[in-house]
């Protein structure tokens, strides 16, 4: 109520429609999106590999204690 007495524009510029607003990021096209999504399905699988041979390597057991332990030292 004191913004709209002293100062309307401030009102008007606050209660324009969001679809008005400029975008602010634009997404990759084209190549770069493709070569952006390769290299994240490459690092999931390199990630989902290395833990299959952990799981091969120290065993069921073990490997969960260390992820256990994991999480327990982030929190």
């Amino acid at each position: 109520m004191l913004a709209a007495c002293r100062n309307p524009a401030y009102l008007n510029r606050m209660v324009q429609p969001i679809s008005a607003q400029p975008q602010l990021v634009a997404a990759p096209q084209g190549r770069a999106a493709s070569v952006i999504l390769w290299g994240a399905a490459g690092i999931g699988g390199l990630a989902l590999l290395a833990a299959v041979a952990l799981w091969f390597h120290y065993g069921s057991t073990v490997f969960f204690e260390m992820i256990a332990a994991g999480i327990s030292a982030c929190f």
